[in-house]
């Protein structure tokens, strides 16, 4: 029997207490000694519910909490931050931990700078809540900005504020997702994504990259980077890279492992013939059946595969190397540059020197 620990990481008194208020239209600026920001205080409200994942809520909470300890906010209050719930009170997590929360209309009682929906496989049960999703429908409109972490996307979708746009979620949940939601266009791969003033980040940890984008935007590049180090985080992934390896995508996709050996070899041959062809003679199959039943199995076709495997080889010599880009594009398979950098963006959604200049460990000599 696991004993519920109670979380509480605001008070109800400080809830209270007078702030600057909020200008909805308005964002801090960094002074010209880029060592304070203007103080304006922006509330940024978290909403959770029963079984919300809490990571999703304490990793970006704990990144806007640091904000605030930074020598750029010079001693300022530049984030409240409050959680809160349908009804206020406790609410349990899925860790068994209990999060004290303010009530929704409390929430409300003065101006939201930044809502937060979190995510969670208790959102399931929160979206058959109809006064949780119009009180999120209603009150986003006067907020700076609006996001989700995680699934907590269910709840954006379901108050229609993406209709057209691009989201993303857990990649678990990207399917169950878009087949919930046809008319959101829902990507499997970035980190987070922006829309305006829309905002979704992916699984789990990822809320942290959001929140330091948003910091970056707030109060500079930074402050956002004293947040990452002293969460002991990288500063920054890309919004476009990949949450989740294609190559594990791919190896838990084929849960039969009927093409593990094969996908083995693959790696350790990428700048061999990878055609269909000889793919097949492998595996003692003709080209049509072993396509086939390829696809059937893994959901995608050995050419795609093979893309992939090569990709990601290029992403690993691109940060541990300092190789040219030709030099990595021949290594991995790719028989010239361009090949190269129309499949990086295709898989990473960034050129490949773009994730060189996040990543690498050392500087390329030539390109």
């Amino acid at each position: 029997m696991v004993t519920p620990v109670r979380l509480d990481l605001f008070s109800q008194a400080s809830l209270q207490t007078a702030r600057i208020g909020i200008n909805d239209n308005m964002q801090s600026k960094t002074a010209n000694t880029s060592t304070s920001v203007e103080a304006v205080t922006k509330r940024v409200v978290f909403v959770v519910y029963p079984g919300v994942t809490l990571l999703d809520v304490t990793g970006p909470l704990q990144a806007f909490s640091s904000a605030n300890n930074t020598e750029i906010a010079n001693g300022q209050r530049i984030y409240e931050i409050v959680i809160a719930s349908p009804t206020g009170g406790s609410v349990m997590t899925d860790c068994m931990v209990d999060l004290g929360t303010v009530s929704l209309d409390q929430a409300v009682a003065r101006p939201i700078d930044t809502l937060i929906v979190a995510g969670g496989n208790g959102v399931f049960d929160a979206l058959e809540q109809s006064p949780l999703v119009s009180w999120i429908k209603v009150n986003s409109t006067d907020c700076r900005r609006v996001a989700s972490t995680c699934m907590g996307s269910f709840l954006t979708a379901a108050a229609g504020l993406l209709d057209g746009q691009s989201v993303t979620t857990h990649w678990r949940q990207v399917e169950e997702l878009q087949r919930r939601f046809p008319k959101v266009d829902v990507k499997r791969d970035p980190l987070f994504v922006r829309n305006g003033n829309m905002w979704s980040s992916a699984g789990v940890t990822a809320g942290i990259d959001l929140a330091l984008a948003m910091i970056e935007e707030d109060m500079g590049h930074e402050a956002a980077m004293q947040v990452a180090q002293a969460l002991v985080v990288f500063f920054k992934r890309p919004g476009g890279q990949s949450q989740f390896s294609d190559v594990l995508n791919i190896q838990a996709a084929e849960t039969e492992g009927l093409f593990a050996d094969l996908h083995a070899w693959i790696a350790g041959h990428l700048q061999s013939d990878l055609s269909v062809t000889k793919l097949a003679e492998r595996l003692a199959m003709s080209p049509r059946s072993f396509s086939r039943k390829y696809k059937d199995r893994t959901g995608i076709t050995p050419a795609k595969t093979v893309e992939m495997m090569r990709v990601d080889a290029a992403k690993r010599a691109l940060a541990r190397s300092n190789l040219p880009l030709a030099k990595v594009a021949f290594n991995t398979g790719f028989s010239d540059e361009q090949r190269l950098r129309r499949a990086f963006q295709r898989h990473v959604g960034i050129s490949p020197m773009a994730y060189r200049e996040t990543f690498g460990e050392a500087k390329c000599n030539a390109v």
